[in-house]
C-alpha cells in the first residue's frame, strides 16, 4: 500500500550572541524530511500533474518541450500563429491549414470544450496544435466533448505548457518555419531536426487532398439563431457552381442565405461541364498552399472568366490573380487570425476581417482594368479585386468569417447583384 510519510525532527544548538558579551543563546533547529512511496517497498510514485513528454523541433535548431494532448507520434508541418482569440474549432477544422501547425496566441485555449455545430468541414486537415495553457475544465451549455478527447479521436496531435510568446516573435522575424512535433522519445533531435529541413511545403498541391471527389447540392442556412443582416437579403434564387478547393461550410451558408442555389463541384471539375450548367455564377472557394502548385486550377479559372459572374475567396482570389496574368508571392509569416484590419478602397471604410493565408497576389503584376479594391492595412498587401468588363470580384480574406467579425459580410450581397445585373442584361 503506498504511503505518504514527513519525519519532523527538533534540536537545541548553542550560537555565540556575541564575543564581547561572552554569552550564548539557544536556536531552535526544525529539520523537514518527506518521502513519498510504498511502506515496502519504497518505490516513487508518480507526480499528480503531467510532466514534458513531447517536443517541437523547428529548421532553425530551436527545441522546445512540451507537454502533450490528443494523439501521439511524430508529424512534421509549417508553423504558423493565428491571432484569433476564439474560434479555436473553426479553425482546427479549416481546410486551408492543411500541412501546417497553428499555433494560437491567446493563451487560454479549450475552455468552450467542442460541438458538432461549430465544424467547418468533415474533419480536421491542420497537422497540428500548439498552444500555451489547456483548460482542464469546460463551461459551455453547447459542449459535448473536451478539446482533448476530440482531437484524439481525429488522430491531431496538441502540444501544450510552452513559450508561445517566443515561437510568434521568431516566426515574425524569421518567416514561417517547418517544424516537428513528436512524442517519440526513440528519435533524436538531430532526427526530428533532420526532418524538419528536408520536409518544403511549397510547390506541394495540398487541395487535392480536401476537395470532394463527387458534386453535391448545398441547401443549408446559416441558422435563425446566428443570422444577422437578414434586411439586406435579395429576393429570388441564383445557381451559383462552387468550386471546392477547401471550401468552409459557413461560406457555403452565407451563400445560401443570399438566396443562391448552390451545387459544390470537386477542384478538378472541368470548366466545359460547369458551363453545361448554365449557372448564374461560379464561386472559387478558399483552400490551402501555394496556388503554383495548382495550374490545372488557374486553367479551370482561365476558362470560366467572362463567361458568368465569379466571386474568389482567399485561394480562389490568388487564383483568379494568376488566371489574369498576375504573380503570386510566398508571404513572410502570412496572416491568419480573425482581427486583421483592410480598407475599402471605393468607399473609404475600414473592416475587421478574418484572413487565414500565406500567398498574396502581387498588384503590380496586375493587367490594365483590374481594380484593387481593398489593402491590408497592417502592410498594405493586396485584399481584394475587381475586372468589372469581365464580371469578376474577389477577396484574400474570409467574408463569412468563422470565426471573425462580420464587418465584410455584404459582400455576398455584392456578388449576389453582380448576378443579378448579369441575368437582367442577358
Amino acid at each position: 500500500m503506498a504511503i505518504n510519510a514527513m519525519y519532523l525532527s527538533v534540536t537545541n544548538r548553542p550560537l555565540l550572541s556575541s564575543p564581547a558579551a561572552g554569552k550564548s543563546v539557544q536556536v531552535r533547529t526544525f529539520t523537514v524530511r518527506c518521502s513519498t512511496g510504498s511502506a515496502s517497498t519504497g518505490a516513487v510514485i508518480p507526480a499528480p500533474w503531467k510532466l514534458s513528454d513531447a517536443r517541437l523541433v523547428l529548421e532553425d535548431g530551436s527545441i522546445w518541450r512540451a507537454k502533450s494532448f490528443g494523439a501521439s507520434g511524430t508529424q512534421v508541418g509549417e508553423v504558423v500563429f493565428n491571432t484569433s482569440l476564439t474560434g479555436y474549432q473553426e479553425i482546427l477544422t479549416d481546410p486551408s491549414y492543411a500541412g501546417q501547425f497553428v499555433l494560437m496566441t491567446c493563451p487560454h485555449i479549450g475552455n468552450t470544450g467542442v460541438n458538432i455545430d461549430d465544424e467547418e468541414s468533415i474533419q480536421c486537415f491542420l497537422g497540428g496544435l500548439i498552444i500555451r495553457s489547456l483548460s482542464i475544465s469546460t463551461s459551455n451549455y453547447r459542449c459535448t466533448e473536451s478539446l482533448s478527447d476530440y482531437l484524439s479521436k481525429r488522430n491531431i496531435m496538441g502540444i501544450y505548457d510552452l513559450d508561445t510568446r517566443a515561437i510568434t516573435r521568431r516566426l515574425r522575424e524569421d518567416g514561417s518555419l517547418i517544424g516537428v512535433l513528436s512524442t517519440e522519445e526513440s528519435k533524436t533531435d538531430e532526427q526530428l531536426l533532420e526532418m524538419s529541413r528536408t520536409w518544403d511545403i511549397v510547390g506541394v498541391d495540398l487541395i487535392s487532398n480536401v476537395s470532394c471527389k463527387e458534386p453535391y447540392e448545398w441547401v443549408q442556412k446559416t441558422g435563425s439563431e446566428w443570422d444577422f443582416n437578414s434586411n439586406q437579403r435579395q429576393e429570388g434564387t441564383f445557381h451559383v457552381v462552387a468550386y471546392d478547393f477547401g471550401i468552409k461550410h459557413n461560406i457555403l451558408r452565407r451563400l445560401a442565405s443570399y438566396g443562391c442555389k448552390i451545387t459544390v463541384v470537386p477542384s478538378t471539375w472541368p470548366a466545359t461541364e460547369t458551363l453545361k450548367m448554365k449557372p448564374d455564377g461560379v464561386l472559387f472557394s478558399n483552400g490551402p498552399g501555394d496556388p503554383s502548385a495548382v495550374p490545372y486550377a488557374v486553367e479551370t479559372v482561365k476558362e470560366i472568366i467572362g463567361k458568368v459572374p465569379i466571386f474568389g475567396i482567399c485561394m480562389g482570389h490568388q487564383l483568379l490573380g494568376q488566371a489574369l496574368g498576375g504573380k503570386t508571392y510566398k508571404m513572410k509569416f502570412g496572416h491568419h487570425g480573425g482581427n486583421h484590419p483592410v480598407r475599402n478602397l471605393r468607399n473609404g471604410s475600414v473592416e475587421i476581417s478574418a484572413q487565414n493565408h500565406n500567398y498574396a497576389v502581387d498588384p503590380e503584376s496586375l493587367p490594365s482594368g483590374v481594380e484593387v479594391t481593398h489593402v491590408n492595412l497592417n502592410d498594405g498587401s493586396c485584399a481584394g479585386l475587381a475586372f468589372p468588363q469581365r464580371k469578376l470580384m474577389s477577396l484574400q480574406y474570409h467574408p463569412e468569417a468563422s470565426p471573425g467579425p462580420h464587418d465584410s459580410d455584404l459582400v455576398f450581397d455584392n456578388f449576389v447583384e453582380l448576378m443579378r445585373k448579369e441575368k437582367q442584361s442577358s
